[in-house]
């Protein structure tokens, strides 16, 4: 294949960018070509030179020249290059009368020639020899920035200049530059204002006027927050008192300066074209946008444009004008007459509902006012309040003549025109707020009314941003019933004013309550259009919804206006508002507008013929008479022509000029110039042929100018195929809306003859053919921009946003499809026929369907799948595009894959999905007709169906028939009895998406069978030979798949690349509801399914509320689970959270009842079964309470402790069925204490009594607090009485028995007395029996130490895995250090044979971090068992009586945990039992590891060298709590003779206590100095020591505390050391005194407490050794200072 030079590299001098001129339009002319050495990128033409840019930037002029100074003559027919610009890359040129301009690169603007006027931007020369730079600055901001500039256009006397920011800057002179002075010239640019706040896209320059193209506002977003209008300086919004209620109403206009509406004055001021009209001043930021009638597509807030009718002369007049004007105002013929009624009713005779058109006033009654006194009461009058409020209400009532003579088409139709079009009132908007309330006319609006509904619904499509407020205001006009006696005008006017009240921001209260009912009428509701604009590829679409907005001197009409008035500001041309104008251009006179739809619209001075037609008034635009066919992209405008640049039949552009004809001979004289031939329409150049590939026109003066290219390798004729493609395609489609929709959706009767859901289906199809629609506008649009300037073929919209066009392409299909399958098009006919005749030639026109005599319904179903033939021409000509590359270059590859996608949709688009909607269409109406209306549905298309009976139900009965359809959706299965083969009775529905079917093998039973599975039944189905067997098991795998990847009846486009599997998993995401499932019916389950059954994650929702979110398993809740029920009678909701098992609650988890209750612990089959917590009632409410312990089958049984929070009573032991059964402890809040038996819930049976003061009753007790029967009462100074007593402990008891009063010397009597707690309490073995069960179960054990230490470790593992899946799902539960733990712990500590010393500290580490996570079983035990130690012995459990309980209760723990330690590690020795080796350097009894010199504590197994250290930091605070109750009294007494002695100083504290004067030290460290020890010192000596000690408080262990003790002696002897200098061993009577000394220094508060803690829990192993005899040290260092007698 032979090399394609790519744009950018061809040899520039004969291929692209040739410049041709020309002048006039005879057979004679022909146009010479311009000859550079590079191509023309962009040619300008002034009224006699030229300016061209060329490629690399540089800018050439030609022509008439007069401002260069060294020409020898002023005309130049070669171009010369202005070498000024030699350094910078210019990118866009413009060209004015006499002067030019040019913008470069970085935004720079450089202007010159003539400047008399200001027009080049430089002050103080009339003439501007050459290119020189104009700064544009932003005078707002300090210090100025400099503007970016894009584009520049030049006038006569002005210069235009487009920023980046999209705004527009003007300098020169005339009020055509639209600034807010009457001072010219304007030497410097400024901004004009008028135009802040839009997006302006190009600018145009007139001889002495000035065009702009506006892209349309988005609807606001928010309310205004002004509350006086910026002009006018009125209230923005009135209020007004009415008898019972305030109107609060925001429709203001400001009345300075709004335009006058088209054609009305044209009469009064046609003669004075001099006169300076009054202005619109605009808004001056985009909040206050909406008050400008003419600039808002927001129906909401905006008033109707027409609707306010005139306006007052300016205050500044500009200078140009000499005398102030007198406007005409419209009025109204009749006499005004007062308005009673709150709203305005308004007139609508039988005329104008029939007839639409009538209704727009032309002009023809309004008369001038006679003098501007008239003026100004009639502007008093409209702005006094109660009028001001009603005057947005009037629809539009005087529309463009444009509108009602050409197309009147829904895709472009003007989104400011209210939607009751066809129905508006006659006569002006004054008119409309007068007239009399006509309540005759009430029974016919209603029915009109009625009947335009559904036209409203559907109809009103309008492109783009304005459209979604269209959309909204349509869903607020639904009709409204029974509103009999108001008029047409009255409904929606008041629904519209009540809308805008309520967006009121916080005025809702004030509005009155009869429109507040109003607005409560339930609402038919409309299915909304999608929204028009196409969001995703925005950035490179251009914008179709743009407004013209003009300005300058309009004596020949060339604003547009309708009138010959003057604008020394902006006005939007309100007529070609929704012609989605693309670019404008402005003649010397005349003005040109050109379309999307290729259409070109002039208006202005026409004598010369220049406007392409002869249509009158021409101060209004109208369109250009070009044939049939003619489509015209670019344009161009002189003083006196138009020339156009169009497509025609063939590929190549062609030509056509309308204007004035030129002559040949250059002497002729202006006049005869004047009465010289011209043009009645437009005529075709004959010499365009010749040209080439025009790319571009532009013109200027009498000259023509176009740019070509040459077709290189047929490149350049590709891209212009493309575009002309895109723009004919365009144009199709607006037909079809303008010709078909538009009249059809005007028939009254279409909503009836659709009925309910085809209207639906209907609206839908047209929204999508609206996007569909601008979709292609925007880029035909884009298309045509890209051969006038880049041509790059990366920028290609239909390149680079593929799937944009593909989306809407299939969202349309099968919109189309929704519709033909419910019989739409069917449906259509009759109204077809009523609309367009019966032959109906307008859709045979429009479909070009070749078949003859084909049904008008397949015309209407071809016409509108016509749009997806035009995917095969995006695919035909993006491959014609390809061969012009070379086969390896990445473009070539681009528009490959681009060609594929778009063919491989079109196929799929047509042949199958297409092809489905039509078998299924034709499959409903055979269809018997019953079951078509609960089965037929829009989206449901057919796939295949039995009726040749190849598929049958096995072991069906012998008289029934089965018939089974596939559907893309679901298997619908049909029965029915033999005689009545039409008539199936019953049918069942099985949704695809829970589908499972398979093949049986055919070996054994010779039949062909598939097995058919749904979550409730299951079938047989028997084909009749193995072909069909295949066809039915591939088509329901394909229509299973299909459903599940959410793709519905699209099916997959090839494009998409996915690979459709051959079976759908078996395994899968969808939603059911059952129907028979006893347990299950009509709830509905959403989650993962496993062949036919809920496996996995899923949510099961019943009808009465109830809802499981969790796992399944086999169809059952397995596994953790959220289980709700709502509880009518309380209100709320029972809800459990926790593990399930088939079905049932089963494992740990938590309920929390509707009354309050909360149960936390273990269930089994759905009921309260192992260890539990139950919390009842909150702290404040009736009873509070809490219940730990064990459940069995739903009641408390077994131990447990029950805190009555009530009545300040804590019962510990035991339970049976719900009651306190057997031994228990109750302690309460005063102090009282009891053990003994219980029954049924009582204190009955033997017993003992304590109270706060040691009164002890000990015997026979019959309820609660109650003595019945034998004992013997104590009292707390040994007295005692032994008898039978009766009676309630704390009131009067009665006893009959022997009083004792036991003597000193008694002692034997006195010992038999000592009471022993605890007997009668629950064994703390026999505690809390249920949570070590638990841990053995979860282990894999039925009770303790019997089961498989292999089995327990595979749990552990599973459970940590579990719970680490469960917490990456929530990661936020977990810090990182319990990451880490759960990571460590995943190693499970190996070893083999006797367990060594290294071994014992790995084991030792292993539990450290395994009790750290209530992960790991052993972590749940300890947390478990922390949190019920707690419960029993905080708040009234903290009773000085049960310290034994308390620990007695912890070694249990110990032993308990050890057991199960032991179980894990088989090796490890029993309690006591030796290491196997002997000690290395670490002692196992402590973990800080100091070697100790008790006998060979290393090699010893103790649990609570092992198990301490982790348990007892939690348990410390209860606990300590209880040593320091009981030692409360002992305590005290220590601690006061601590302070009395710390009185002293150092030196006479140690002569007191004894120490031997060589110890005390003679010189002390104090901050790092040596002092002296001096009698007066204090708290000196022994400091070390002493602080060491005192760190006994902060250790929680025996074996650290007793680590504490070591250490200060060894700090005593380090300082004894030092003074003796010499090598010394302590003897006890030394050492005494010294740490007696320490002890006291130390100050340790509760030190009773520590060493009964240390006494009670310390390693049985250490008590002889060194840690032995210290502690005894210690310990008799307590008692000494307690009884210490102070001399």
């Amino acid at each position: 294949m032979e090399k394609q030079i790519s744009c950018g590299e061809e040899d520039g001098s004969g291929e692209r960018g040739l410049l041709h001129t020309w002048r006039g339009y005879s057979y004679s002319t022909t146009p010479e070509r311009v000859l550079l050495s590079r191509p023309v990128l962009q040619a300008a033409l002034g009224a006699r030179h030229g300016v061209l840019l060329v490629e690399g930037g540089q800018v050439y002029s030609f022509g008439e020249l007069p401002w260069k100074q060294n020409q020898t003559s002023s005309v130049v027919t070669e171009p010369v290059l202005e070498a000024v610009l030699s350094e910078q890359r210019v990118v866009f040129v413009a060209a004015g009368s006499a002067h030019s301009g040019v913008v470069t690169e970085d935004g720079g603007v450089h202007m010159w020639g003539e400047n008399t006027h200001g027009q080049c931007g430089l002050s103080g020369l009339s003439v501007i020899p050459n290119p020189t730079p104009v700064g544009v600055l932003n005078s707002v901001a300090t210090p100025p920035p400099t503007v970016t500039i894009l584009e520049v256009a030049c006038g006569d006397q002005h210069t235009l200049a487009l920023s980046a920011k999209h705004e527009v800057w003007a300098w020169g002179s005339g009020c055509q530059l639209g600034l807010n002075t009457s001072t010219f010239p304007v030497w410097k640019p400024q901004k004009v204002e008028h135009l802040a706040g839009r997006h302006v896209l190009q600018v145009a320059c007139g001889a002495a006027h000035s065009l702009v193209l506006v892209r349309c506002l988005p609807p606001p977003q928010e309310p205004r927050k002004q509350d006086k209008c910026g002009q006018c300086h009125q209230l923005l919004y009135t209020m007004t008192d009415k008898e019972d209620h305030v109107i609060i109403s925001d429709g203001h206009h400001c009345l300075l300066g709004v335009e006058l509406d088209s054609g009305e004055v044209k009469s009064a001021l046609e003669g004075s074209p001099d006169q300076s009209s009054p202005t619109e001043p605009g808004p001056s930021m985009p909040a206050q946008i909406p008050k400008s009638p003419t600039s808002s597509t927001n129906p909401e807030f905006a008033p109707p444009p027409e609707s306010t009718p005139a306006s007052e002369p300016q205050n500044q007049v500009p200078a140009s004008s000499q005398e102030p004007v007198e406007p005409a105002i419209e009025y109204s013929a009749e006499p005004e007459a007062p308005v009673t009624n709150e709203e305005v009713c308004v007139e609508a005779s039988e005329t104008n509902t029939s007839e639409p058109d009538s209704c727009r006033a032309t002009g023809g009654k309004s008369f001038p006012y006679p003098d501007e006194q008239a003026v100004k009461a009639y502007l008093k009058r409209l702005s006094d309040h109660a009028l001001a409020e009603h005057t947005t209400k009037t629809p539009s009532t005087l529309h463009s003549a444009q509108l009602s003579s050409d197309r009147a088409d829904c895709f472009t139709s003007d989104p400011l025109i209210p939607v009751a079009q066809s129905v508006t009132p006659m006569g002006s908007a004054l008119n409309n707020l007068v007239v009399s309330c006509a309540s005759a006319v009430g029974e016919r609006v209603v029915s009109t009314y009625e009947a335009l509904s559904l036209r409203k619904v559907i109809g009103y499509w309008v492109p783009g941003e304005g459209r979604e407020r269209v959309e909204e205001r349509l869903r607020q006009e639904e009709p409204i019933q029974g509103k009999k006696s108001s008029s047409l005008g009255d409904i929606r006017e008041e629904e519209a004013e009540l809308s805008r009240r309520l967006s009121l921001p916080g005025l809702l209260s004030q509005v009155s309550p009869r429109l507040l009912r109003r607005t409560s009428r339930p609402r038919a509701r409309a299915i909304p259009l999608t929204p028009g604009g196409i969001i995703e590829a925005d950035a490179h679409l251009p914008s179709l919804q743009t407004e013209v907005w003009s300005w300058g001197r309009g004596q020949e009409g060339q604003l547009g206006h309708g009138d010959l008035l003057s604008r020394p500001q902006p006005v939007c041309v309100k007529s070609l508002n929704g012609k989605e104008v693309l670019r404008v251009a402005a003649g010397a006179h005349h003005s040109l507008a050109l379309t999307a739809q290729s259409q070109v619209f002039s208006w202005g001075c026409n004598t010369s013929g220049q406007l392409g037609h002869m249509e009158s008034p021409t101060t209004l635009p109208h369109l250009t008479e070009l044939s049939d066919g003619i489509r015209v992209w670019d344009i161009g405008a002189g003083q006196q022509h138009t020339l156009l640049l169009a497509d025609g039949d063939c590929i190549q552009p062609i030509l056509y000029y309308s204007g004035q004809q030129v002559k040949e001979v250059m002497e002729q004289t202006e006049e005869e110039e004047q009465t010289g031939e011209y043009t009645q329409q437009p005529v075709l150049l004959p010499f365009c042929m010749n040209l080439g590939y025009v790319s571009s026109v532009c013109t200027g003066g009498r000259t023509c100018a176009a740019l070509t290219d040459r077709n290189v390798m047929g490149f350049i004729a590709s891209l212009h195929e493309l575009a002309a493609a895109e723009r004919k395609y365009y144009c199709k489609l607006s037909n079809i809306n303008s010709l078909l929709l538009q009249p059809l959706l005007k028939l009254d009767s279409l909503s009836s003859a659709l009925g309910q859901s085809s209207a639906g289906l209907l609206q839908n199809l047209i929204g999508r053919l609206g996007r569909l629609s601008q979709l292609t506008g925007q880029n035909s649009a884009s298309l045509t921009s890209f051969l006038r300037r880049s041509r790059d073929i990366r920028g290609l919209v239909i390149l680079e946003d593929a799937h944009l066009f593909l989306d809407t392409y299939s969202e349309y299909c099968s919109a189309v499809g929704d519709l033909l399958v419910m019989g739409g098009f069917q449906a259509l006919v009759k109204p077809c026929h009523d609309v367009f005749g019966k032959g109906a030639e307008v859709v045979q026109k429009l479909s070009k369907c070749s078949e003859e005599g084909l049904p008008l319904a397949d015309i209407l179903a071809h016409l509108f799948y016509l749009p997806i033939k035009h995917l095969h021409e995006y695919g035909r000509l993006l491959l014609k595009l390809a061969t012009c590359y070379e086969v390896s270059s990445v473009d070539y590859q681009k528009l490959q894959d681009a060609c594929s996608k778009y063919e491989s949709m079109a196929l799929h688009l047509k042949r199958r999905r297409r092809k489905e909607a039509e078998y299924t269409l034709h499959f409903w109406k055979s269809f018997p007709g019953k079951m078509t209306d609960s089965l037929r549905k829009p989206s449901r298309r057919l796939i295949c169906e039995s009726s040749n009976k190849a598929l049958t139900l096995q072991n069906a009965g012998r008289f029934s028939v089965n018939w089974f359809i596939l559907f893309n959706d679901a298997l619908v299965h049909a029965q029915g009895m033999v005689p009545y083969k039409s008539l199936f009775s019953t049918h069942h529905v099985f949704p695809l998406a829970t589908l499972w079917v398979e093949p049986i093998s055919e070996e054994n039973t010779g039949l062909y069978g598939l097995k058919v599975t749904s979550p409730e039944e299951s079938f047989t189905l028997l084909a009749s030979s193995p072909a069909e067997k295949a066809k039915w098991l591939r088509s329901i795998n394909q229509a299973v798949e299909q459903a599940l990847s959410g793709l519905g009846h699209d099916g997959i486009p090839p494009s998409t690349g996915v690979t459709q599997r051959a079976d759908p998993p078996i395994s899968r995401t969808a939603s059911y509801t059952f129907y028979k499932d006893s347990r299950l019916k009509e709830a509905t389950y959403e989650g993962r399914w496993v062949s036919g059954k809920p496996h996995g994650r899923g949510v099961v929702k019943w009808p009465d509320g109830r809802m499981y979110t969790g796992t399944f398993k086999n169809g059952l809740e397995d596994g953790f689970g959220d289980y709700v029920v709502p509880n009518k009678n309380l209100n709320s909701c029972d809800n459990y959270q926790g593990q399930w098992k088939d079905g049932k609650i089963h494992g740990f988890g938590t309920f929390r009842y509707a009354s309050g209750e909360i149960y936390e612990g273990s269930f089994q089959d759905n009921m309260r079964h192992g260890h539990g917590m139950l919390r009842s009632g909150k702290l404040n409410s009736t009873s509070p309470s809490v219940f730990i312990g064990q459940w069995q089958y739903d009641k408390k049984s077994g131990y447990g402790v029950f805190d009555d929070i009530t009545r300040g009573e804590k019962y510990m032991g035991m339970w049976l069925d719900d009651q306190r059964q057997g031994n228990g402890v109750v302690v309460t809040q005063f102090g009282l204490y009891y053990e003994g038996a219980f029954n049924n819930n009582k204190m009955m049976g033997t017993g003992v009594l304590l109270s706060e003061d040691d009164t002890t009753f000990e015997g026979d007790f019959s309820e609660d607090w109650t003595l019945n029967g034998k004992g013997v009462l104590t009292m707390p100074n040994g007295d005692y009485i032994e008898g039978s007593f009766s009676g309630v402990w704390g009131t009067g008891l009665k006893m009959s028995g022997s009083y004792y009063k036991p003597s000193l010397y008694d002692s034997d009597k006195e010992k038999a007395h000592a009471l022993k707690l605890g007997r009668l309490a629950v064994h703390s073995e026999e505690k809390w029996k249920a949570v070590f069960l638990e841990c053995w179960n979860r282990l894999g054990c039925d009770s303790p130490g019997q089961g498989q230490t292999t089995t327990a470790w595979d749990n552990i593992a599973v459970a940590l895995t579990a719970n680490r899946r469960q917490q990456r799902d929530s990661p936020e539960l977990l810090s990182r250090s319990h990451h880490k733990t759960l990571e460590s712990l995943e190693f499970i500590p190996q070893h083999v044979g006797p367990v060594t010393l290294e071994v014992y500290h790995t084991i030792r580490r292993y539990l450290v971090k395994a009790c750290d996570t209530p992960l790991h079983p052993l972590g749940r035990l300890v947390e478990t068992l922390v949190s019920v130690y707690r419960m029993t012995y905080v708040g009234v459990g903290a009773n000085r009586r049960l310290l034994p309980q308390a620990v007695n209760e912890i070694k249990s723990y110990l032993s308990r945990i050890f057991q199960l330690v032991r179980f894990l590690f088989p090796d490890l020795p029993e309690e006591g039992g030796s290491l196997a080796d002997p000690p290395k350097d670490k002692g196992g009894s402590d973990p800080a590891g100091k070697q100790l010199e008790s006998p060979k504590p290393g090699c010893v197994v103790s649990s609570s060298a092992l198990l301490l250290p982790v348990l007892l930091p939690r348990l410390y605070p209860p606990l300590f709590t209880l040593y320091a109750l009981e030692k409360e009294k002992e305590d005290d007494v220590y601690w006061e003779c601590v302070l009395r002695l710390n009185k002293q100083p150092d030196l006479a504290l140690l002569a007191f206590l004894g120490v031997q004067q060589k110890f005390w030290p003679v010189t002390v460290t104090v901050h790092g100095e040596k002092q002296q020890v001096l009698s007066s010192t204090k708290d000196a000596c022994f400091a070390s020591a002493v602080e060491n000690l005192q760190q006994i408080s902060t250790t929680f262990t025996p074996s650290d505390k007793l680590q504490v003790i070591q250490l200060t002696f060894e700090e005593i002897t380090q300082e004894v050391l030092a003074l003796l200098k010499q090598d010394f061993l302590w003897s006890m009577d030394d050492l005494f005194p010294v740490f007696l000394f320490v002890v006291l220094r130390a100050r340790i508060r509760n030190l009773g407490s520590e060493v009964s803690l240390i006494e009670d829990l310390m390693d049985p192993c250490v008590q002889h050794g060194e840690h032995g005899i210290m502690f005894t040290t210690l310990k008799a260092c307590y008692y000494q200072i307690q009884h210490e007698k102070i001399t």
